[in-house]
């Protein structure tokens, strides 16, 4: 199976509104080869991937897939192709479902094509998909034998690489949750980086992130919060509970500090997260001293603390309010009485729920040095067969992201524990805020029962609340949002999208310049460059998908003109997901022969997508048939039409039925262009009046202001 092209498409695109990307292949020999008539191939194939028996395919039900490979000869490779890609997607975290895989006209060709979320993720594994199928095929059906010393082939060792990559490239939980959030709510999303910097709205009404902080959270309550001494005499001095604590710089002052705060100790990295570098419940001077040189490799300086017994809870307060509170229990294994501590955490590691990182609602166990540490004081090793219901814990703190599991508490906490939470996280002065508290009870009031803030954190994880090991899922991400995008406020600007094979250019400046006399800032792109407020900021044919971008990044935009070309919607599409008006001028001859585009009927449909996708407003030429019949395919709240022949009978059956459209009508002193709109006639402008008609006289650019005027 030969690869011949790969498109990634980032927008709407031929195929589908959202990200996909399309790989073409040749089968060449195997198109004689379907699925059932390979020797061991199913078998291979759902032996190396066993979760693609549940996919549904065509028949809309669990095991779907596996009958088409099975039954009636089975399914060409192609196809098989497609639901591999998507399934490699879905092991590392993915949420993808969609794919398609079509002919491309010549024999044994097709257009492979799926969903993705992250680009790099979704080409590595079509890629290893690639492989994969080449492994499995018989000797004699693979495109090349393998080369002298070359490794063989190890699926399972290249499924771990793919995951660990996916976790360098997707959005994280946190950020994942949000991005959600925000398409719940019809909020558009651009990411600005390959971490976790979202764009959320467009232009001036954006709002952006930085996995869970927010353009509206503070420098200065990140910069209190990273120090845990700040943090813990701010709390401290407003008379909320926090345990005594020093920093030292030594490991020599920290054994001095715990004997003077009185064992048992916490040490700590001053300015570290996520769990690192943290030693808990320590009673003696050597294991502060060891435990120091662990928090050295987080920070020069280290915190030394009263251990507050209890369990550690995280209380998430976002825009003043607690939404969630999830008991953290650190990673642990509980004893049989048959299995070994290292047998025990395989099987714990077997749980679906585990995988690498933030790759799955869990994260796998390990025999690090933290967990010999904590078995060394227990007295055990790997080796060791803990009896029955006993429990070791193989790390110190319940981060999540090294272990630990999350039981859902938001329903029982006492009104004194949530008032301290909000108070906490107001004094810091963070929008987003995870505070860290230590109780026996969170059902209890710390006044009666005890307890403490061992930390305020700015950036919060989501994952144990959007995803607790027990309990209810909480919607963490939705208060965000709504604390970003308050009831009534906005996040989009106003798009409209300009497409068609002659007249374009001319149209969008038109319509640029007429909303820029209307007091808009607009943000402009063009076949000579991208406009800010009528100002060229960057120069060259910006008709494509980023050059679309650039001008929804821009903060000083409050309305987009996007000059949209066949070449960027079949190279990689749109780049955004929806304008309010979409407009096709024409549909002619000129760039037949291009990117396998060889008729009228299939430029029309390249063109189509501005219409499909538009929201408010499809406008199309009426006196083009190819556009005109664009009206059939469109979900946009009108149609407005352009025609030049004021007796066009479709037209005027539209206007009678209170419709929007431009009509070229004759005059005493010449054309008019005239718009009808709910049944009002509003004559607008002498042709002859325009510039860029010469008196009138230049049709195409009469047109071409009618498209504006609309």
């Amino acid at each position: 199976m030969e690869l011949l092209e790969r498109r990634v498409y980032r927008g709407p695109s031929l195929y589908a509104h959202f990200p996909v990307i399309r790989l073409t292949v040749d089968l060449g020999a195997l198109e004689a080869w379907p699925s059932a008539k390979l020797p061991g191939f199913n078998e291979a194939l759902l032996a190396a991937i066993p979760t693609l028996r549940a996919h549904t395919c065509s028949y809309d039900e669990a095991g779907g897939f596996v009958r088409r490979l099975e039954e009636d000869g089975g399914t060409w490779l192609g196809h098989v192709l497609e639901h591999v890609a998507i399934e490699l997607q879905q092991l590392t975290g993915a949420k993808v479902v969609f794919g398609k895989t079509r002919g491309e006209g010549a024999p044994g060709r097709y257009h492979v094509v799926y969903e993705y979320e992250e680009e790099r993720v979704g080409e590595a594994a079509g890629n290893l998909a690639l492989r994969l199928l080449e492994s499995l095929l018989p000797p004699d059906l693979r495109a090349s034998a393998p080369k002298e010393g070359e490794p063989p082939f190890d699926f399972a060792t290249e499924l771990v690489e793919l995951i660990d990559f996916a976790q360098r490239r997707q959005l994280g939980p946190s950020t994942g949750a949000l991005v959600r959030a925000a398409e719940a709510r019809d909020i558009p999303w651009l990411r600005l980086n390959d971490q976790s910097l979202i764009q959320f709205g467009h232009g001036k009404h954006q709002k952006r992130i930085q996995a869970t902080v927010t353009s509206e959270t503070r420098h200065i309550a990140v910069s209190i919060a990273s120090d845990k001494e700040e943090t813990n005499r701010i709390l401290g001095d407003l008379g909320l509970p926090v345990p005594r604590q020093r920093v030292v710089r030594s490991a020599e002052a920290a054994a001095a500090a715990a004997s003077r705060l009185g064992y048992p100790v916490v040490v700590k990295p001053l300015d570290a997260n996520h769990g690192r570098g943290v030693a808990l419940d320590l009673r003696t001077g050597d294991e502060v001293r060891a435990a120091f040189e662990k928090a050295r490799e987080h920070s020069r300086s280290v915190v030394v603390e009263n251990f507050l017994g209890g369990f550690d809870h995280r209380m998430l307060v976002v825009g003043g309010e607690l939404v969630a509170v999830a008991k953290r229990v650190p990673g642990h294994v509980v004893g049989d009485g048959d299995h070994t501590v290292a047998q025990l955490v395989d099987l714990v590691n077997a749980d679906p729920r585990r995988g690498i990182g933030h790759e799955k609602v869990l994260t796998r166990l390990e025999l690090d040095g933290q967990a010999e540490r904590l078995m060394t004081a227990r007295g055990v090793t790997p080796d060791t067969v803990l009896p029955a219901g006993e429990v070791l814990f193989l790390r110190g703190t319940g981060n999540l992201s090294t272990g630990g599991t999350a039981i859902d508490l938001t329903d029982v906490v006492h009104p004194d524990n949530r008032e301290m939470a909000i108070r906490a996280a107001n004094a810091i002065g963070l929008d987003v805020c995870g505070v860290d508290f230590i109780t026996s009870d969170i059902s209890e009031s710390y006044r009666e029962v005890g307890g403490g803030i061992c930390e305020v954190n700015a950036a919060p994880g989501f994952r144990m609340h959007v995803a607790p090991t027990e309990g209810k899922p909480r919607d963490v991400a939705g208060p965000v949002i709504d604390m970003l995008f308050p009831k009534g406020s906005q996040a989009k600007i106003p798009i409209a999208a300009v497409t068609g094979t002659n007249g374009k250019t001319t149209t969008a400046r038109m319509l640029a310049h007429i909303q820029k006399m209307n007091g808009h800032t607009v943000g402009l792109s063009t076949t000579d460059g991208v406009y800010i407020d009528g100002v060229r900021t960057v120069a060259g044919d910006m008709t494509g998908p980023q050059s679309a971008q650039m001008v929804l990044r821009d903060p000083a935009v409050d309305l987009a003109v996007l000059e949209t070309a066949r070449g960027g919607l079949l190279r990689a599409g749109m780049g955004y997901r929806s304008c309010n008006v979409g407009a096709v001028l024409n549909v002619t001859a000129d760039h037949l022969g291009s990117r396998g585009v060889e008729t009228l009927e299939q430029l029309a449909e390249v063109k189509r997508i501005v219409v499909e996708v538009a929201r408010d407003c499809a406008v199309v030429n009426a006196d083009d048939l190819h556009c005109l019949r664009m009206a059939d395919h469109t979900r946009a709240a009108r149609i407005a039409y352009v025609t030049m022949n004021p007796r066009h009978e479709l037209v005027k059956k539209h206007l009678r039925a209170g419709g929007l459209a431009a009509v070229l009508e004759d005059g005493i002193n010449g054309q008019m262009i005239t718009l009808y709109d709910k049944g009002s006639h509003l004559p607008l402008l002498w042709t002859h009046l325009i510039p860029t008609t010469i008196e009138g006289k230049t049709l195409h650019n009469v047109q071409n202001a009618m498209f504006a005027d609309v």
